[in-house]
């Protein structure tokens, strides 16, 4: 008995420590339309959270584009746990994957450390920290029950590149935009929606990985807006196990082509009509949403490797990713 209790104690020190770690990088977002930041007369249009962070020493926010896209700057307020509230000098934001930066100024902020999102598994431990419901600073404990969730209908607009991490831990309306953490304290995943009739939470919360987040991020300071990379073929959403089986391939995974456009990155490799690609830049491809993303996140001019199934055989071909813009000009 008594042991047992001594494990719950030292599993319950390291959940504090964590907390303690990562809980003064968690910032509350407060949106009030038509108000400028800083005036609390008026209850918040719009509230969630984010993360600090830091880039080439500059201090930044992480959060979802949702919760800020309509809003002016001055329609802002950004407090951290100390007490201390900003409002952003510049915010940039991308649609396709619901993410959003905003840079302040400040001195001496604490920061998010992050960690590597490709290197979670299912059963992990995380801490979701967030303001659900307006209560700053929240925190909730769960594991991860899935990766690479695609295809999600999350919101009006929809989430175009889709990789959610699936988790257990309360999500509620106020938590999106803040950090999913390991045990180590580092950042693995931005907190972005809960699966819901209700609108709050019923135990199923998505959350973006960081990796992708983090990418996503740079792109946006670096150039205001995300450049990502273009193969130029359609794929085959409906390819299934069935498919996969009827043709030989031992594995249910990877993506069919069914067009390839001309003059396009993936034909100057020689992709063509009925190739399944199966590996992009050494990641085995799981279906067509999942070569999108990897795709999306490749860097513009970047030489990589293909290996597609063709007529009973693999093929390696290599490809150069262009920017998608730059083809259709």
């Amino acid at each position: 008995m008594n042991q047992g209790i001594a494990e719950l104690e030292r599993q319950a020190s390291v959940l504090k420590r964590v907390v303690k770690l990562v809980r003064p990088a968690v910032a509350h977002i407060e949106v009030r339309k038509g108000v400028a930041a800083g005036r609390r007369s008026q209850p918040a249009d719009e509230t969630g959270s984010g993360v600090i962070f830091q880039r080439d020493g500059n201090y930044y926010v992480l959060t979802n584009r949702h919760l800020i896209r309509s809003a002016d700057l001055e329609e802002i307020t950004i407090s951290l746990a100390d007490g201390r509230e900003f409002r952003p000098t510049r915010k940039w934001m991308d649609a396709g994957t619901d993410i959003a930066v905003m840079a302040i100024r400040g001195k001496r902020l604490a920061t998010a450390s992050f960690g590597d999102s490709d290197k979670l598994e299912i059963g992990d431990y995380v801490l979701a920290i967030g303001s659900p419901f307006g209560l700053n600073h929240s925190v909730t404990f769960g594991i991860v029950s899935a990766k690479g969730r695609r295809d999600l209908e999350l919101s009006a607009e929809g989430v175009q590149y889709q990789d959610f991490i699936q988790i257990d831990a309360s999500i509620n309306p106020g938590s999106s935009g803040g950090p999913l953490v390991n045990l180590r304290g580092k950042v693995i995943g931005i907190n972005t929606a809960i699966a819901s009739t209700s609108g709050h939470n019923e135990g199923i919360g998505f959350s973006i990985p960081i990796n992708m987040a983090d990418i996503i991020a740079s792109q946006l300071i670096q150039h205001g807006e995300v450049r990502r990379g273009f193969l130029g073929v359609r794929l085959d959403s409906n390819f299934n196990a069935k498919d996969a089986a009827r043709i030989g391939l031992a594995l249910p995974r990877g993506a069919r082509v069914s067009a390839v456009n001309e003059g396009t990155p993936a034909a100057l490799a020689k992709l063509k009509v009925g190739d399944i690609i199966l590996r992009f830049n050494g990641t085995w491809i799981e279906n067509d949403s999942h070569l999108v993303n990897r795709v999306s996140l490749t860097k513009v001019g970047s030489k990589v490797p293909l290996v597609v199934y063709r007529e009973g055989e693999n093929v390696t071909l290599n490809v150069k990713l262009e920017h998608r813009p730059a083809w259709h000009k």
